[in-house]
């Protein structure tokens, strides 16, 4: 394929395995060109039809400056034109920040900020949330997009792009209370691609259902790589059990995404209606945080293995996500096997790999990896020492080459497929004079895996549970809302010799309140 109007065979060979995400998509338009590339509701878009709107706006785009490394911050709901603007970006080098729409308005405007975009395109959704951000130029998809692509000239050529270069950025909780913002290359979603297509062996046939926010890595890695890979991709604006088993009926899936609190309505739905899926090669997600019977329920009823994923959206489905669970079996262990390119290490505080049967941090490297958070050096010199991704997670290997999932060293609560870190919290909670001190534990859930939950010291004894949760309402996404508030005494908190909280002692102290 041309770039920049020529190319030459120094260039060939210096290009050589440095594919872009929007030429492996290219080249499935010339392969099948009249593929169903897009199902949303009614509308169908064609393999040419979708990346003749995707060159077009590529060239409105760089018509408005944003060129390569430029960022382009989105706020929308799952619509087909969020994938037009993910690839469109690919084509011409930009980066789209793909923004969060259940943050708070004070979370929201620092993820914003954080990237500096050229320009926000939002859905009327949520058009009067971007006026509060920063001032760049703002453009509304039901009012602006078609205008955008009507009437403008495909570009002959390519920019320069490289496979190092980020396209997707996507946030993740902070430690420290406010989200960072994960930059992914090309080459990082190329490979996330091809590890779903060895280690799930899904092909061109088996399509993916876009329901989960494209803000989060379980649709966004899957929808570009089922459009480099030549399978259609089934847009839904949010969860539906009755949409997402219709499609189950008709078409043919690779991996069904479903989380806990997704789970059961569609269990039930399979089970009262006694509808079937087509074919499907594999579904769910996170075993760690579901029943083991719902686990066979639902693949049983699905008739796919149940996958017993553990990675990140800064790794992907890597590192150990290639284990599958039969269908219909309740698993006896839920120990899981490495994934397809990907190296792993378990290491000790100081560095040092741990022998099996020990926990240890781990440790990734591999080309499905993210290049680093957007604007914080400090924290990726930290969390890439030695070359290697620390995740914050503890694990132990066997005997046998499998890995079981310990705890978070970076204590993280996942719910409903969210990360929330209780700093984010705790950090609301400790600016209200009302409160002494507090911290945030996790509770097991059935429906969404696991729930924070708040323990206050009260400065003030009036303070009420429903004051600390209006606190929480005002400045944090529903998810990260304690789902209830416990007041002790300041001196019932257990502490380290400096002072600090400690959580795992606050779990053993107040189990009952957790159960």
């Amino acid at each position: 394929m041309e770039r920049n109007g020529s190319q030459n065979s120094a260039a060939s060979i210096h290009r050589a395995g440095g594919l872009t995400v929007y030429e492996l998509f290219a080249a499935q338009v010339s392969r099948d060109a009249a593929a169903l590339a897009i199902e949303q509701g009614e509308l169908r878009l064609t393999y040419a039809e979708l990346d003749a709107r995707v060159r077009k706006l590529a060239g409105t785009l760089l018509g408005m400056g944003v060129t390569r490394g430029k960022r382009i911050a989105l706020l929308s709901e799952n619509r087909h034109e969020y994938i037009e603007i993910q690839l469109a970006a690919a084509f011409i080098g930009a980066i789209v920040a793909c923004q969060n729409w259940r943050l708070a308005p004070t979370e929201l405007r620092h993820c914003v900020a954080l990237v500096s975009p050229s320009l926000i395109i939002a859905s009327e959704r949520f058009a009067a949330r971007v006026e509060a951000l920063v001032d760049v130029p703002v453009h509304i998809i039901e009012r602006d997009y078609e205008a955008l692509i009507q009437g403008v000239a495909s570009p002959q050529s390519m920019p320069e792009v490289e496979a190092e270069d980020p396209l997707i950025i996507l946030y993740t909780s902070g430690t420290t209370g406010l989200p960072k913002g994960a930059a992914i290359s090309h080459r990082a979603e190329i490979a996330r691609m091809a590890a779903l297509r060895l280690d799930l062996r899904c092909t061109e046939q088996d399509g993916f259902i876009a329901w989960a926010p494209m803000f989060h890595m379980g649709s966004t890695d899957q929808v570009l790589g089922a459009l480099m890979s030549g399978a259609t991709v089934h847009v839904i604006d949010g969860f539906d059990a009755e949409r997402i088993v219709a499609i189950m009926e008709r078409h043919l899936l690779g991996w069904v995404l479903l989380m806990p609190g997704s789970i059961e309505p569609v269990v039930e739905l399979l089970k009262s209606s006694g509808r079937r899926a087509k074919g499907i090669r594999v579904i769910g997600a996170m075993a760690d945080l579901v029943p083991k019977k719902l686990i066979a329920e639902l693949s049983g009823l699905a008739n796919a293995p149940y996958l017993n994923s553990f990675g990140s959206t800064e790794t992907g489905l890597p590192p150990v996500s290639a284990m599958l669970i039969p269908p219909g079996t309740i698993p006896e262990t839920l120990s899981k096997r490495k994934s397809s390119l990907c190296e792993l290490r378990l290491l000790d505080p100081n560095g040092k790999d741990v022998a099996d049967g020990e926990p240890g941090e781990a440790a990734v490297r591999g080309p499905t990896v993210f290049s680093g958070y957007w604007n914080a050096e400090e924290t990726n010199a930290r969390d890439f020492a030695g070359g290697w991704f620390r995740m914050g997670d503890l694990l132990r290997r066997n005997p046998d080459g499998s890995y079981d999932f310990v705890d978070r060293a970076k204590y993280m609560i996942k719910s409903g497929g969210e990360n929330i870190y209780p700093a984010e919290i705790e950090r609301v909670l400790l600016a209200d004079a009302r409160i002494a001190d507090a911290v945030v534990v996790r509770k097991s859930d059935p429906k969404w895996g696991e729930v924070p939950v708040a323990f206050v010291a009260r400065a003030d004894e009036a303070l009420k549970e429903a004051e600390v949760d209006a606190l929480c309402r005002d400045a944090l996404a529903g998810y990260k809302r304690p789902k209830s508030v416990h007041f002790i005494r300041f001196e019932d908190f257990p502490r380290s010799t400096t002072g600090k909280i400690l959580r795992h002692e606050m779990e053993k102290i107040y189990k009952h309140f957790l159960s």
